[in-house]
């Protein structure tokens, strides 16, 4: 990847004896939609504020067209940023808050009413532009900050879990405002949560952190399909990790069921991940014992104990099914074999 928009060079951060981003070197392309994801204390908001000029970094650079932000102040950097916390002004108006950092830099009053009214526009919130941001809901005031965020062009529009406060259909409905708002600006969006969901729903590429360096960067389908370690294939999704033994150069189960679709270039590969999805209840197979079953309405979800004591998520289309099972049952489950991955480490 040639020509990055936003380059982190060998980015670290250290508070105190605690290396919170441990030389994190990252590429960006203009209009991308870049989430970082991870657990909590993985470095995914450090980067953040240390992009946004919150932080300065120990070592390390961050390059904007090629020229180094590192010394120049959040102000000056031409970042906009949302917050967790919606961060608006309570005694302004909506058409207000979002007129304030226009304010700031003193543009034109006819300007300023102008990008109002586009901003208003792009967020559908013109019948709320006289209201004060308690006469609005958790969604509309998000929406609000985002406006504010994107009335002044800036460059890069930076997203600290900001929907991580919302009830899960109100997240659905303002991520995909955000990836209309995405599609129409074009601008270039680095979004932090810890939400897998919606990693994999909003982001062109998934930065994954773990313990402050990068573990895998992808698209969602990347980090699903084709984890690089069983942190990945663990974080990303729900997996089964099978411990397999290799013998005559394939692997096999621990109760001897060889693996066909074995790349012989991955030698020494000690994992394999197998998806709940790509499991089935079968009349031959893997035998094992169910010992849970949640019905989810569509979705029929089993827990299963293979012969060797490993316990194994299935998850099965219900009207797919064509063999029920319950608590206690003894069964046979079976999967693809192309679906089943070696974990590369």
């Amino acid at each position: 990847m040639s020509g990055a928009y936003l380059e982190l060079r060998n980015l670290r951060k250290e508070f105190g004896d605690f290396v919170a981003i441990n030389n994190i070197s990252l590429r960006i392309q203009k209009g991308e939609f870049i989430t970082f994801l991870g657990p909590s204390g993985s470095g995914k908001s450090t980067t953040l504020y240390a992009i946004a000029g919150f932080i300065e970094p120990n070592a390390g650079d961050v390059l904007l067209n090629g020229r180094s932000l590192v010394r120049v102040s959040p102000n000056h950097r031409d970042i906009g940023m949302v917050f967790q916390r919606y961060t608006l002004f309570p005694h302004l108006t909506v058409a207000e808050n979002i007129a304030f950092p226009l304010r700031v830099r003193r543009r034109p009053k006819a300007e300023i009413e102008a990008k109002v009214k586009e901003m208003l526009d792009l967020v559908h919130l013109t019948p709320m532009r006289d209201r004060k941001p308690a006469q609005l809901s958790g969604g509309q005031q998000q929406r609000v900050a985002l406006a504010r965020a994107l009335a002044y062009d800036p460059q890069i529009l930076l997203m600290d879990e900001p929907l991580s406060a919302l009830d899960k259909k109100l997240r659905e409905d303002i991520q995909a405002e955000i990836e209309r708002i995405h599609l129409e600006t074009g601008v270039t969006i680095i979004y932090v949560t810890h939400d897998q969901e919606e990693a994999l729903r909003l982001s062109d590429r998934i930065v994954l952190f773990n313990h402050g360096g990068i573990e895998q960067v992808g698209t969602g389908e990347d980090l699903y399909d084709h984890p690089v370690s069983t942190f990945t294939a663990g974080f990303i999704g729900n997996s089964n990790l099978i411990d397999v033994h290799l013998q005559s150069g394939f692997p096999h189960l621990p109760d001897g069921t060889k693996l066909y679709n074995y790349q012989p270039n991955r030698e020494g590969a000690k994992r394999l991940m197998l998806r709940p999805e790509d499991l089935f209840l079968a009349k031959e197979g893997i035998p094992v014992q169910i010992t849970g079953r949640t019905y989810l309405g569509d979705v029929i979800a089993y827990m299963v104990r293979t012969g060797w004591g490993q316990e194994l998520s299935v998850r099965t289309q219900r009207q797919d099914s064509n063999l029920q099972a319950y608590v206690g049952d003894t069964v046979c489950v079976g999967f693809n074999h192309e679906k089943a991955y070696i974990i590369p480490e």
